[in-house]
């Protein structure tokens, strides 16, 4: 059996979590379910059977966040987390770890890649999935990618188009990648959904790294070219760009696993509740006493405080020591705007 080696990418902000996500606390350090165990740690676990062992469980992060993730996950190896000097987003992030993960187990090793801060359900299906995914890249030249099956038509998440069949692996239909689109508006996601031929695109994949590497080398030499000369060294020297950008959207070797396990990427306060809302009025994880309020959100960090709400819909609750958030439902995404705001005011910086 190969053996994956799963990288984590910890390096995220996750600013629509605001005020819950600060600097020093993103998002992947946050329970945000109610469970207890942080997002990162719930990746961690999911991914350990597949990794055999700590020994193979790598995690990229920034070098703010690395004492966070050693807290958060005291079993991980030191030589396996790597500290980037600053935030170039995931393109350099994927190049610099499959380099290194080559450089200690060849460039045959089975790499998987892995946002820390999804929300996924069904376990076995997930294993099952990537079992198949590994498979893949085993055997083939190729970058296996995890499409989740659409439950509505999105506007806030990548799609993958699924080409030709490319066969049967681990029991899973896998297809070649036509293309990848970029958070296409609602009547381009709805025809999408449609066809019955597109995936949302869950930043999963699983390869070989001498075969992503020579792809790097194809389609972001200059950024190959500093890292392998070079090194971390020069990591400021680096472009900022996402590996959908730099790789995944020019590569001919993509190939998409559809799934149907639960998915979501958790960008910001209404994930929380479509994942917990179902049959009640609100999503109380605060203390709450409210009249006439529905559909509403309340989140609170302290068993202290109590939430009193009247005549509330559609909003969202966010108490976090002296900070307490209120917002539309439908604008939660511009809290973006708001940090710009508190960064530009020298009396509120400490709240970021």
């Amino acid at each position: 059996m190969n053996t994956l080696i799963p990288v984590i990418l910890a390096g995220g902000k996750g600013e629509r979590f605001w005020p819950l996500s600060r600097k020093q606390r993103p998002k992947q350090f946050l329970s945000l379910d109610g469970s207890g165990k942080s997002l990162l740690q719930a990746t961690a676990d999911r991914l350990l059977p597949l990794a055999g062992s700590w020994e193979n469980l790598w995690v990229v992060t920034s070098t703010q966040l690395g004492q966070g993730v050693q807290e958060q996950l005291p079993d991980l190896r030191a030589q396996n987390l790597l500290a980037e000097p600053e935030g170039r987003d995931t393109a350099p992030a994927v190049a610099w770890s499959t380099l290194e993960v080559a450089k200690r187990y060849g460039e045959d090793a089975i790499v998987g890649f892995f946002p820390a801060d999804p929300w996924i359900d069904n376990q076995v299906s997930f294993q099952k999935t990537l079992c198949a995914a590994t498979l893949v890249a085993a055997s083939e030249n190729a970058i296996a990618t995890l499409g989740v099956k659409p439950t509505y038509p999105a506007t806030g998440y990548g799609y993958i188009e699924q080409g030709d069949l490319a066969g049967s692996f681990g029991g899973l239909p896998v297809y070649r990648v036509n293309r990848f689109t970029e958070k296409p508006d609602r009547e381009t996601a709805e025809s999408f959904l449609v066809t019955n031929r597109f995936s949302w695109n869950s930043g999963m994949f699983v390869f070989r790294a001498g075969v992503v590497l020579d792809e790097l080398r194809t389609h972001a030499p200059e950024m190959m070219q500093v890292l392998e000369t070079q090194g971390v060294a020069a990591y400021a020297n680096l472009p900022k760009i996402s590996i959908d950008y730099a790789l995944m959207e020019k590569t001919q070797i993509a190939y998409v696993l559809p799934v149907d396990f639960g998915w979501d990427d958790l960008g910001d306060w209404n994930a929380i509740d479509r994942l917990l809302k179902k049959d009640a009025t609100n999503v109380e994880l605060a203390n709450h006493i409210g009249l006439d309020t529905k559909d509403t959100l309340l989140y609170s960090t302290s068993d202290d405080d109590v939430i009193v709400t009247i005549g509330l819909e559609d909003v969202v609750v966010v108490r976090d020591h002296n900070v307490t958030l209120i917002a539309r439902k439908d604008r939660t995404q511009e809290i973006k705007q708001v940090l710009k705001l508190l960064q530009d005011n020298p009396k509120f910086t400490d709240l970021l």
